[in-house]
C-alpha cells in the first residue's frame, strides 16, 4: 500500500476502513540466506537495504521484543554528519544524504526536518578545534559555517551570551542537520523490508549460535534453530552479551543514556543546540516538548534506566546557557542502554567466525547513523568487503592501533 495524500483523504471519506498492517507477523522459516539479529534501527536498515540494494530477500530480522523497543525509540532525535575525522566524517555525511531523501524513498513520513545544529564554543581555543573541524567537513563534502556572537545571537537571541563562566563566543553551524521522528524511522524501514519480502519476526529472542569448525551455521532461539549462510549481529547495548554466546569478547562497555522532555512549549528553540562547556544537547519536538540529554551515567548496566545525579549534571548544563528553561516542568524520562567502545567511533566487520558479522560500539551516534549503518553493513553482508566509506570501522583497530578517537565521545572519555 503506497502512502499519498489523496489516499489519506480517500480512506477518510470510507471511515478509515482501507488501511492494512503496515507489516506481516511471519513464522521463522527452518533457513534463510541471512538472519539479522536485532529489530532496531540498524537491523531494520540492513534488511531494507540488502533487500532493495542488493537483491536479497531470503532474509529474517530477529527481536526479543517488539521492533523498535531499543535505542531507536530512546534517543533525542539528532541528525548530523559534524565529525572531524577521516574515519568517521566521509561515513556520517553518506548517512546525512541517505537521511535527506529517506521519506520518498521509503514512502513514509518519518519527519525528517533539517533545522539546522550549532555547536556552541566559549573560547579562543574551542574555536580553532572547530575551525579545523568545519573545514575537515567541507572536505568531506558536507556543509559548515563558522559563527561569530552576533551570528549565534541573531539565530538564538535567549541564550546567556555574557555567562561569567562560560560566555558564549560563536558557534559552528551545519545547517542540514537537524531532528527526525525515530520510531517512525524504524517503522518505516520495516515496512520497507517487508514489502520486499523481508521477515521481520518478533518476540524471537537468540540464546546461542551454531557454530561448528569456525564456522556460523545458523543460531538458537527462543522459537527454535534457524540455519542462515551467514547472520548479522546488531543489538546495540548487548553487543557484548549476545557475541559472548559465540565466544567473542568485544572492546565495548554498556552504559546508559538518558534523555528527557520538557512540557509543551510554544516554538523557542529553531534547531538543534549543543553546549561546548559541558555535554548539553537541545531540540524542540512538534509538540512543542524541549528534548535534551548529556553525559552518560557512569557506571555499566544493561537497565533502560538511570540515576539522579546525571539529571542534576544535564539540567545545570541547560541552565548555564539557557536560564529561561529553568521553569519548565520535566514531563518524562528514559534510557537507552549504549554500547560504547573505547575510542569512541562504531565497528561494522566480519569477525573470526566465517559467516558471522558485527555492528556496533556506536556510543552517541546510533541514530544519526541509521542510513549509512544498514547501507554499508548490507554491503559487508552482500560482498564481504566493507564499503569505502568504512573501510576504517574495523574490530582489530585496537590490535593495530588505527583507533579512529572521536572528541573522547566513548566509554572513558577522560583517558583519550
Amino acid at each position: 500500500m503506497k502512502y499519498s495524500a489523496l489516499r489519506i483523504f480517500t480512506e477518510a471519506l470510507g471511515g478509515n476502513k482501507g488501511w492494512k498492517p503496515v507489516w506481516r507477523e511471519p513464522e521463522p522459516k527452518a533457513r534463510y540466506d541471512v538472519v539479522i539479529i536485532g529489530g532496531g534501527g540498524h537491523g531494520l536498515s540492513t534488511a531494507y537495504y540488502l533487500a532493495k540494494e542488493f537483491g536479497i530477500t531470503n532474509v529474517a530480522v530477529l527481536e526479543k521484543g517488539w521492533l523498535g523497543s531499543g535505542n531507536i525509540g530512546r534517543n533525542t532525535t539528532i541528525i548530523r554528519s559534524n565529525y572531524l575525522l577521516p574515519g568517521n566524517e566521509p561515513f556520517y555525511e553518506l548517512s546525512m544524504k541517505l537521511w535527506e531523501g529517506l521519506e520518498q524513498d521509503f514512502n513514509y513520513n518519518a519527519m525528517v526536518s533539517q533545522r539546522g545544529i550549532i555547536n556552541l564554543f566559549h573560547s579562543d581555543s574551542q574555536r580553532d578545534a572547530y575551525v579545523r573541524r568545519g573545514n575537515a567537513m567541507l572536505m568531506a563534502g558536507a556543509d559548515a559555517e563558522l559563527l561569530d556572537t552576533e551570528g549565534v545571537r541573531r539565530l538564538c537571541p535567549f541564550l546567556d551570551f555574557d555567562n561569567a563562566r562560560f560566555p558564549i563566543r560563536g558557534g559552528l553551524q551545519q545547517k542540514r542537520g537537524g531532528t527526525a521522528r525515530h520510531d517512525a524511522v524504524a517503522w518505516g524501514y520495516a515496512r520497507g523490508a517487508d514489502s520486499r519480502g523481508v521477515d521481520l519476526i518478533q518476540n524471537c529472542e537468540v540464546t546461542g549460535f551454531d557454530i561448528a569448525n569456525g564456522v556460523c551455521k545458523g543460531v538458537v532461539t527462543s522459537r527454535g534453530k534457524i540455519a542462515a549462510n551467514k547472520v548479522a549481529v546488531c543489538v546495540a547495548g548487548s553487543s557484548s552479551r549476545v557475541m559472548a554466546a559465540a565466544g567473542m569478547r568485544l572492546p565495548i562497555e554498556s552504559h546508559v543514556l538518558q534523555a528527557f522532555v520538557s512540557e509543551g512549549l510554544k516554538p523557542v528553540i529553531p534547531g538543534v543546540i549543543t553546549f561546548g562547556a559541558g555535554h548539553f544537547y537541545i531540540s524542540q519536538s512538534d509538540k512543542g516538548g524541549l528534548v535534551f540529554g548529556g553525559d552518560i551515567d557512569g557506571y555499566n548496566t544493561y537497565a533502560q534506566r538511570g540515576n539522579l545525579p546525571v539529571v542534576e549534571d544535564v539540567c545545570e548544563g541547560g541552565m548555564a546557557i539557557m536560564p529561561m528553561i529553568g521553569r519548565a516542568r520535566l514531563l518524562r524520562m528514559w534510557g537507552g542502554v549504549m554500547d560504547m567502545s573505547m575510542d569512541g567511533s562504531p565497528f561494522i566487520d566480519r569477525t573470526h567466525i566465517d559467516g558471522l558479522y558485527f555492528n556496533g560500539g556506536w556510543c552517541y551516534g546510533g541514530f544519526k547513523a541509521t542510513p549509512a549503518s544498514g547501507y554499508c553493513y548490507a554491503h559487508l553482508i552482500a560482498r564481504d568487503h566493507p564499503h569505502p566509506v568504512a573501510t576504517e570501522l574495523r574490530l582489530d583497530r585496537f590490535k593495530t592501533g588505527r583507533m579512529i578517537d572521536e572528541k573522547g565521545a566513548g566509554a572513558q572519555p577522560n583517558l583519550h
